[in-house]
């Protein structure tokens, strides 16, 4: 499969002298390790996953989210018969990109039982997750350039969340939104500690990933996790744009309408505290199922949540409507980006942190 230096760049064809391949300069990092994400994902080809099934697998996941460009790039060369195995990742893909919200233990068991390894299963994740998260930043560079969905879109409501009182463990689980700070259980053995080498100890450390439960569970795909941290860091982590309070925002956005309570736990509390805004953020986390979600908010946060969560749909439906009301409230094109890629990583996070695991409230 052909490698290009700048995947995103070639399938959104931004033009390398214009103010949005400017911006994307200016956010390097970002850039760098979400193409060294792909580079890792579609390089390896282990055994316990193979790179044909990898292909596929992202090829349709790719073709759901409704962009063909990135679907004809990972169109395996080669066709795969179904098996066992490969109608239990399907199903799991499926459910992953359109209702992360539904995945539960026994999704990973059947996973299991079709001769998935836990490495596997979390490659697997991490792959519908990826292309999730690459689908979104085509389609919001995409509307940077004028694309336009077709027709304007009805105002985005606040997905559903779980109702169970109690953890699969038996902990006491969480039924509504908060900027608590929460305990997260896998649902797959994380890697213990001694068996990754010192040098991936190391790596581990440098992240602050060690004591992590979630993080040593992303280790079995070591690698793959370091890229992913570096994207990450490469686009929350950075000065000048989009604020990090608003960042954390749309971060904040995307959970409520995956309805992953975990993820908004942290960001809402990462955004009150950078914002000073409180109340705004807990209005935004209180949204029942079904409600709009940037109703009741200043301005500049309704155009915010507004194309955030237009941007979390699946396929993503970011308008030039939405787009012309930030512009008004005074984001750049590098703001935008920031904005763009804010949203586009919680596509992936919170499949992982939903698919693979869930919260708890910790006594």
């Amino acid at each position: 499969m052909n490698q290009p230096d700048d995947l995103i760049a070639t399938l959104a064809d931004i033009d390398p002298d214009s103010e949005l391949a400017r911006a994307r300069q200016t956010r390097h990092a970002a850039t760098q390790h979400a193409q060294g994400s792909y580079t890792v994902l579609f390089s390896q080809g282990d055994e316990d996953f193979p790179l044909a099934e990898r292909r596929l697998l992202a090829a349709q996941v790719a073709g759901w989210h409704g962009q063909p460009g990135l679907q004809a790039h990972y169109h395996p060369q080669e066709s795969l018969a179904g098996s066992d195995r490969i109608n239990a990742a399907q199903t799991f893909a499926h459910r992953l990109t359109f209702e992360p919200v539904a995945a539960a233990p026994a999704h990973l068991e059947a996973l299991k039982l079709a001769g998935w390894s836990l490495r596997g299963i979390v490659t697997l994740a991490q792959l519908v997750a990826f292309v999730s998260f690459q689908s979104r930043l085509l389609a919001g560079l995409r509307s940077l350039q004028g694309d336009e969905v077709s027709g304007e879109i009805a105002p985005v409501v606040a997905g559903h969340w779980h109702e169970a009182l109690h953890t699969a463990s038996g902990k006491t689980a969480l039924t509504a939104f908060t900027q608590q700070e929460l305990g997260w259980e896998p649902w797959l053995p994380a890697k213990p500690l001694t068996e990754f080498s010192e040098e991936e100890q190391a790596t581990l450390a440098k992240f602050g990933h060690t004591d992590s439960d979630y993080f040593r569970l992303l280790a079995r795909n070591l690698p793959l996790l370091e890229q992913r941290t570096l994207t990450d860091k490469g686009i929350f982590y950075t000065a000048g744009g989009l604020p990090r309070a608003e960042r954390e925002l749309a971060a904040t956005v995307v959970s409520k309408v995956n309805g992953c309570i975990y993820c908004a736990s942290v960001h809402a509390r990462k955004a009150s505290q950078l914002s000073k805004q409180d109340e705004a953020i807990q209005k935004l986390l209180n949204v029942a199922s079904g409600a709009v979600l940037s109703h009741g908010h200043a301005a500049r946060w309704q155009a915010i949540i507004a194309y955030s969560a237009a941007l979390s749909l699946t396929p993503a439906q970011p308008t030039q409507s939405q787009l012309s009301a930030l512009r008004e409230q005074g984001l750049d094109t590098l703001a935008l980006l920031d904005l763009i890629q804010s949203t586009a990583f919680f596509a992936w996070a919170n499949r992982l942190m939903l698919t693979l695991g869930e919260p708890f409230l910790p006594e």
